[in-house]
Order: structure tokens, then C-alpha cells, then sequence
């Protein structure tokens, strides 16, 4: 590595607030097969991102696990599958600007390879990795909650892959030893187009009521509206 690719390598990690012991592992991450097969016993960042989508997903499933804990395995494997999407790691290597420091072949920039989500992706895995190599677990934990922290807000307040009714059973069986009840409070509308209206009880007294177009939605509804009167104030507390 020249004396020119080394400071160019040392802006980008300055630029990501983090601080490499041996740059070459990064200009290694950010380095495309395509790159590699142009050069004699060029070395790509495959293996390192098979490492980095290992240490992602460890890092977001335990934060997930200890930050919500009254969330179901099934809807933090939901959640987790959603964060650690092509679709959302090439948003935040984008944002990085890796696509600007990443090293591609000839073929692969004249075919739009700098701005392909797959690379981009890879790429921010890649750089995971060689983190974790380079230091300590403890550092690429903290790189990596501070940006997906915001994201994962997101996904929880916005409600995205979360099932609220089996969310509240969940708790109401832990917290009441009891299971939530759903009770017709009416139905309005001509027959084609009825409203229903669902309140949920538990032990008999009502947490939560809402509406829809059918009873099964009327009822998720309600959980929803139950849920986050019991849950969500202590889920914070504890987060």
C-alpha cells in the first residue's frame, strides 16, 4: 500500500469515528473480487464479510434480546431480519460513503458497480469484520449500536413485523397468569360494509378497544391499544 492509499484509508476511517490498528485490514474490506482478480494474488473481502454478517447479527440480536425483552423470539426474529437487510445496510453504507472508497474492477464501475445495493451491503460486513479483527468485540458493538440504534426505534415505534396480540398474550400470561379476553362492543354499518368494535379484558377489567373491517382485525386493534398502555412505559424503564 502507497504512501497516498494509506491517508485516503485513514480519512475514510475518520470520517466512520473509528480507529484502525492495521489500516491494511480495512483497505482489505472495502476491496471487491472484482478488484482482486485484476491484480496478481490480490486478496478480496469475502471472507471478511462472512465474519462481519456473524458479529452483526450477534450484536443486533443481543441488543435486541437485552433492550426489548418482553418481545417474543418470533418478532425478534422479525425485527432482526429486517435491520440487517440488504436493503438497510446499503442505506447506512451509503451514508457512510463507502461506496466512494470502495475498490471494484474495471468491468464492474464501468457496469454502475459503485452504486449496486449487494456491494455497498457486503462491503459494510466487510468492514465489521475487520474491525472485530483489528480490536476488540467491544469496539465494533459500539460502532455498530450507534448506527442502528435510530433504525431500530424506528422499526419498534412504527410497529413494523410486530404481532400485538400475541405480543399481550405473551405478557398478560407472564404478568396476570391470565389470558387476555375479547369481548363485541357493536357492529355498525350496512351488511356488505360492517365496522366492528372489540374491547379486550383482562381479569375482567378493560385495558384496551378498537375497530376495523372485521372482528379478527378489530381484535389486533385492541391488543395493540392494551399493549402499550401495559407494556411499553416498563419496556423503556428497562431499555
Amino acid at each position: 500500500m502507497d504512501r497516498k492509499d494509506k491517508i485516503h484509508l485513514k480519512e475514510f476511517a475518520k470520517r466512520l469515528r473509528i480507529k484502525f490498528n492495521s489500516i491494511e485490514l480495512l483497505e482489505v474490506a472495502l476491496t471487491h473480487r472484482s478488484f482482486s482478480n485484476e491484480k496478481v494474488d490480490g486478496e478480496n473481502n469475502e471472507k471478511l464479510e462472512f465474519l462481519g454478517d456473524s458479529v452483526l447479527g450477534l450484536i443486533i440480536t443481543d441488543y435486541l434480546y437485552t433492550q426489548f425483552p418482553l418481545l417474543t423470539e418470533g418478532d425478534l426474529a422479525r425485527i432482526k431480519s429486517y435491520i440487517v437487510s440488504e436493503e438497510i445496510l446499503s442505506a447506512i453504507g451509503k451514508k457512510l460513503n463507502i461506496n466512494k472508497y470502495l475498490r471494484i474492477g474495471k468491468g464492474e464501475e464501468l457496469t454502475g458497480g459503485r452504486e449496486k445495493k449487494g456491494l455497498i451491503a457486503d462491503a459494510f460486513e466487510a468492514i465489521l469484520g475487520a474491525l472485530y479483527l483489528d480490536g476488540k468485540y467491544t469496539k465494533v458493538e459500539e460502532f455498530v449500536i450507534r448506527l442502528f440504534k435510530d433504525e431500530i426505534g424506528l422499526v419498534i415505534n412504527e410497529e413494523k413485523g410486530l404481532d400485538y396480540k400475541t405480543l399481550l398474550q405473551e405478557y398478560v400470561q407472564k404478568k396476570f397468569k391470565d389470558c387476555p379476553k375479547y369481548r363485541l362492543i357493536e357492529e355498525t354499518g350496512p351488511e356488505h360494509d360492517k365496522t366492528f368494535s372489540m374491547e379486550v379484558l383482562i381479569n375482567d377489567k378493560i385495558y384496551g378497544n378498537g375497530s376495523g373491517k372485521s372482528k379478527k382485525e378489530a381484535e389486533k386493534t385492541a391488543a395493540t391499544s392494551a399493549y402499550k398502555k401495559l407494556v411499553k412505559p416498563e419496556t423503556h424503564e428497562k431499555g
